[in-house]
């Protein structure tokens, strides 16, 4: 059967919500399509952790009320996957229904690195990126899961850690990189997050890999895992939290321009007319490496969101570039980092930094601009220095002030003061990624 739409958006989280409401903005009564393979309602994935430690409901996660899709006019096809683009004939093979659309947005988001691994299997191996993962992981500790091996140190590794080591589970990480969350942090703050775990009860194993699942004889049930180096660590559950790469299936052989993920112009636009790309499955400026990068984070997934939904609609509008940021609290500790945190011995860099028993912070400095920055314990000004480093304010003048205690909107020059304060948009939303940190994980 064929149907036909103006908008037809394959992605229900962050950015395809964002783009239909910017349609939704300008047309009114133009034909939308939000297509998902989850079966579910829009939800805050990065909020899967609390829901798998019993912080939260599935209601809890909804980001959007019961009513969002009847009361825009939009038709939601949940629990369908795309199965086939024909860009030449427009049209998008959902089940067994082919949508013709005027306006295509992939925000398809990415899928969990899942490493070669012997007797990998199915049972008691699991990802954790979607809300089905932490429902299945959920049951497993429920039927008696006590020991569990987390591959992978890094944020979604991190997240889901907390969650299993909240509910007093042992838990023990595997990660193949000499430190914890390496390509978010410095060493230093690294260190104070593996010190963090260690506290918690949490086992660290760095400079290590796993190489083989190994399963009892008579059910096939998973017993252990053994290491790259011989070393057998006993458990219950192995979760892959490797990370996500774009899911650009869908867009591959299309004639849409894919590199690592699908390229994107400053509206959002892919190589091919009338088709659009957001979030974690776009290649997007960067404002502060220069070029198109894939930055998989909640706030930029919703501004991209926004941008392509309202050049679909007609509305000329441009992306305005983001940086990499991250954003947690583990075990109480919490951590802003953005930009370039680890450039130690690097020409042209000067780092400041500054820590006392609670607190740590570190700016990286370059020709006298902000290029990346990590505080821990005290991350009340991470807005402040990551909107200077974003706009690539000169903060030669009062650069000896950035990590001092008392910094703040009024250690600014008054014109820039008020200029930050006044600027709408990105400003707020990145303020508010920073206020609600479980926002700007990568998901």
């Amino acid at each position: 059967m064929k149907k036909t739409c103006k908008y037809l958006i394959i992605g229900n989280s962050a950015g395809g919500i964002a783009a239909a409401e910017a349609i939704r903005q300008t047309d009114k009564h133009g034909t939308a399509v939000i297509v998902s393979d989850e079966p579910y309602h829009a939800y805050s994935r990065p909020l899967i952790s609390k829901y798998l430690a019993g912080r939260c409901t599935v209601e809890d996660m909804l980001f959007r009320p019961a009513d969002f899709y009847a009361k825009n006019g939009i038709e939601a096809v949940l629990g369908a996957p795309a199965g086939h683009l024909d860009a030449a004939g427009r049209t998008v093979q959902i089940g067994g229904d082919a949508f013709a659309y005027e306006k295509l947005l992939l925000a398809v988001g990415g899928k969990p690195i899942v490493p070669p691994i012997k007797d990998m299997g199915e049972d008691g191996v699991f990802t954790f990126t979607r809300l089905d993962d932490a429902m299945r992981i959920k049951e497993a500790v429920a039927s008696g899961a006590r020991r569990v091996v987390v591959v992978g140190g890094g944020l979604i590794g991190m997240s889901v850690t907390e969650a299993l080591a909240g509910l007093g589970l042992e838990v023990t990480v595997v990660e193949l990189k000499d430190r914890v969350l390496s390509l978010a942090l410095d060493k230093t703050c690294s260190q104070i997050v593996e010190r963090t775990l260690r506290e918690n009860g949490v086992t660290v194993l760095t400079g290590h890999s796993v190489s083989q699942i190994v399963r009892s004889d008579e059910k096939g049930r998973v017993k252990g895992v053994i290491l790259n180096s011989g070393q057998n660590v006993p458990c219950d559950l192995v979760i892959l939290a490797i990370g996500v790469v774009p899911r650009v299936d869908l867009a591959s052989g299309t004639g849409v321009a894919v590199n690592r993920g699908i390229v994107v112009d400053r509206h959002m636009k892919a190589s091919l007319d009338d088709v659009y790309a957001c979030g974690d499955v776009a290649e997007a400026a960067d404002v502060l490496l220069g070029g198109n990068r894939v930055l998989p984070i909640w706030p930029s997934a919703y501004i991209g969101g926004r941008v392509a939904g309202l050049n679909m609609a007609g509305i000329s509008t441009e992306y305005p570039g983001w940086v990499s940021h991250n954003a947690f609290n583990y075990f109480g500790l919490a951590i802003v980092s953005a930009g370039a945190v680890e450039t130690d011995g690097e020409p042209g860099h000067e780092v400041l930094t500054w820590s006392d028993k609670e607190s740590s912070r570190k700016v990286v400095v370059k020709e006298n601009r902000i290029v990346g920055m990590v505080l821990s314990g005290d991350i009340q000004r991470a807005g402040i220095l990551f909107n200077l480093m974003r706009e690539k304010i000169d903060v030669g003048s009062f650069k000896a002030t950035l990590l001092s205690p008392g910094f703040g909107l009024v250690s600014l020059p008054a014109e820039m003061r008020q200029q930050m304060i006044s600027r709408p948009g990105i400003t707020d939303t990145c303020l508010a990624a920073f206020k609600q940190p479980e926002l700007a994980l990568s998901r």
